[in-house]
C-alpha cells in the first residue's frame, strides 16, 4: 500500500472524524489550495476596482466568490444600453440610466453575503487631484481600459510610495489583451514550489542513519522486504557504497549504474515496487542536499528590508552555514510503498528532527518573530521567493527593449505594441468618430520602438483586429479575463503561487498567451 506524508496518519483520522463548520464546507475546494493562511489573507483584504466594465465586474465575481474582505467599485459613469447588452451585472434595461457602480455592486453583492461591498459614485479622475491618499487604504487596486493619461497618473501615485498597493492593470480591445501587476517587492513564503524539499539521504541525520543500518534486510520475510521504505533503501545501500569508496558517494556514470545494479540485485522477486522506487529515486543519493540557487542569490541580497522576512531569511542564512549549507529539514514525506508501522515510523524520524531543526532555527532569529509565521518559513524553506517589480510604462520607454522583443518574442510584443498605439491614439486628440485607422496606430508603433525591424506581420495582424473593434468588450473574453485576473489578484493578496512577473498578453484569435518581461 502506498502512503503520503503530507498529512499523518492520527491527524487525517481525527480530521474525518469532526464535522467541518459551515465557512470550510463553503470554502472547500479553494481551502485545498491556499489553506487557511490564505483564506484568512482574503478575508482580510480590501480590493478596489476602478470602472465598472464586463471586464471589471467579471474579475470582481471570482474575488467575491471565494470571499475577499471587501470590495469597493468606483465609477461615476451610467449605465449605457451597450452596458447593459454585454455585462451580466446590470439588470437589462432596468439598470440603463442608473450609476454603473452602484448597479453591479448591488448584483455582485448577492454573491456572497459575508462580502462587504460598497459602491464609490466619484469621478476616479478627481479621486486623484483632491483625496490621493485614498487609494492607499486598499490591499490591491484593479483597473479596465482606464483612461491612459489617469492610468499614469495612478500607477506614478503608487509606485512612489513603497508601502502602496500593487496595482494591476488591464488593457483589451475585441480578441486582444494584455494585462500587468505593478509592485516595488514581493515576498513569498509558500510559493508551491514543484520541486520537493530535500530527503537528505546523502547527508541523513543520525537518527535516520541508525535507523537504515539497523534493518536486517535478510532475516525479514517476503512481506516485510516488500514493504521497506525507499528511503531505507537508499541510506543502508549509499552508506554501505561510501564505506567502499573511501567515503565518496557514486560520482561517474558508470558508478552510479552499478549503484543501481545493487538496488535491483536486491529484489526478491520481480514485482518488489519499494525496490523499483528506490532506483527510481537513486539519484538522491549522489544528488548533494544544498541550499537552491536561487535562495543563495537572495543571501547575498543586500538590499532587502528588515521586514519580518528579512530577518528570518538572514535566520536562514546563518542555519545553513553552521549545518553543512542545508535548509532545515521537512517534516513531509512523499508518497512510497510501504506499510502502516515502517511509513509511521519513519515519518517520526522526520518529524522529530525537523522540529529540533525549527528550534535551532528559531534561536537564531535576532528579533522576535510570531511562531506561527516562524512554522510557516522553514516548512517551506526551499521555495520562498522575493519578486522585484517595476513601474508600469517603464517598458513603452524603452525602445531598444521593445525591438529585442520584437526579434525573440515577436507575436507578444506585437499584441503589446498595438494596445500600447491604441492608448497613444486615445491620448493624442483631435481624434476622428469611429475609432482609429490602420496607419494612425502603425504611426504610433513606430514611434514606440523608433522605426520597425521585426514582427511587421504580426505587428499589422495585431493592428488590424484592434481597429476592426477598438471599444468592443466581448463577453467571452470579459469572462476569460475575470479568471486569470482574479487569479494573479488572488496570488498577490495572499502572498501564495508565483504570480506573473511582466505583461501578460493574450491572444483569443489565435488563442494563446505569452509574458513580455517588463
Amino acid at each position: 500500500m502506498s502512503y503520503s506524508g503530507q498529512q499523518d496518519i492520527e491527524t487525517t483520522t481525527a480530521t474525518t472524524q469532526s464535522q467541518p463548520d459551515s465557512k470550510t464546507r463553503r470554502y472547500d475546494r479553494q481551502l485545498r489550495l491556499w489553506a487557511a493562511t490564505g483564506q484568512s489573507a482574503l478575508e482580510s483584504a480590501r480590493v478596489l476596482v476602478i470602472g465598472s466594465s464586463a471586464t471589471a465586474t467579471s474579475i470582481l465575481k471570482n474575488l467575491v466568490l471565494p470571499g475577499i474582505g471587501h470590495f469597493t467599485l468606483l465609477d461615476h459613469d451610467h449605465v449605457s444600453s451597450a452596458d447593459a447588452g454585454n455585462n451580466f451585472f446590470f439588470d437589462g434595461p432596468t439598470s440603463i440610466g442608473r450609476n454603473r457602480a452602484e448597479e453591479a455592486v448591488r448584483l455582485l453583492a448577492e454573491l456572497n453575503d459575508s462580502v462587504d461591498a460598497c459602491a464609490d459614485t466619484r469621478d476616479v479622475a478627481d479621486v486623484l487631484a483632491s483625496d490621493p491618499s485614498y487609494f492607499l487604504g486598499f490591499s490591491i487596486i484593479i483597473t479596465h481600459n482606464l483612461p491612459p493619461v489617469i492610468l499614469t497618473r495612478l500607477a506614478d501615485l503608487l509606485w512612489k510610495d513603497p508601502s502602496a498597493p500593487p496595482l494591476i492593470t488591464v488593457r483589451s480591445a475585441g480578441f486582444l489583451a494584455e494585462f500587468y501587476v505593478q509592485f516595488h517587492t514581493h515576498e513569498i513564503i509558500e510559493s508551491h514550489s514543484e520541486t520537493s524539499p530535500s530527503l537528505r539521504i546523502d547527508k541523513p541525520f543520525p537518527a535516520l542513519l541508525q535507523a537504515a543500518r539497523a534493518l536486517d534486510f535478510d532475516a525479514m520475510d517476503t512481506t516485510d522486504h516488500g514493504h521497506i521504505p525507499y528511503v531505507y533503501i537508499l541510506v543502508r545501500a549509499l552508506d554501505d557504497w561510501k564505506a567502499a569508496h573511501n567515503g565518496l558517494p557514486p560520482q561517474t556514470h558508470a558508478e552510479k549504474q552499478e549503484f543501481k545494479s545493487v538496488l535491483n540485485a536486491q529484489m526478491r522477486t520481480p514485482d518488489e515496487e519499494n525496490f523499483e522506487e528506490a532506483v527510481a529515486q537513486a539519484y538522491r543519493a549522489w544528488t548533494p542536499s544544498a541550499v537552491p540557487p536561487h535562495i543563495i542569490e537572495l543571501f547575498t541580497d543586500t538590499t532587502i528590508p528588515s521586514t519580518p522576512f528579512g530577518h528570518l531569511l538572514a535566520a536562514l542564512r546563518s542555519f545553513s552555514d553552521r549545518s553543512s549549507h542545508v535548509l532545515p529539514l521537512s517534516a513531509a514525506l512523499p508518497d512510497m510503498k510501504s506499510d502502516t508501522e515502517s511509513y509511521v515510523r519513519l515519518q517520526n524520524l522526520y518529524r522529530t528532527r525537523a522540529a529540533e531543526e525549527r528550534e535551532q532555527f528559531r534561536a537564531l532569529l535576532q528579533v522576535p518573530i510570531e511562531s506561527e509565521l516562524v512554522e510557516l518559513f522553514v516548512k517551506n524553506a526551499h521555495g520562498v521567493q522575493l519578486l522585484r517589480g517595476v513601474r508600469y510604462g517603464a517598458l513603452d520607454a524603452a525602445p531598444e527593449k521593445l525591438k529585442d522583443h520584437l526579434g525573440s518574442l515577436t507575436k507578444e510584443a506585437a499584441t503589446h505594441l498595438a494596445l500600447s498605439a491604441l492608448d497613444k491614439w486615445r491620448s493624442s486628440p483631435p481624434r476622428q468618430a469611429g475609432g482609429p485607422t490602420e496607419s494612425e496606430l502603425h504611426e504610433h508603433v513606430v514611434s514606440l520602438v523608433l522605426g520597425t525591424e521585426h514582427g511587421e506581420k504580426e505587428t499589422a495582424d495585431a493592428v488590424g483586429e484592434i481597429v476592426r473593434a477598438p471599444t468592443a468588450e466581448l463577453p467571452n473574453v470579459a469572462a476569460f479575463l475575470g479568471g486569470v485576473v482574479a487569479q494573479e489578484a488572488i496570488k498577490m493578496i495572499t502572498r501564495q503561487y508565483i504570480p506573473v512577473n511582466g505583461y501578460c498578453v493574450i491572444d483569443l484569435v489565435d488563442t494563446w498567451t505569452g509574458v513580455l518581461p517588463s
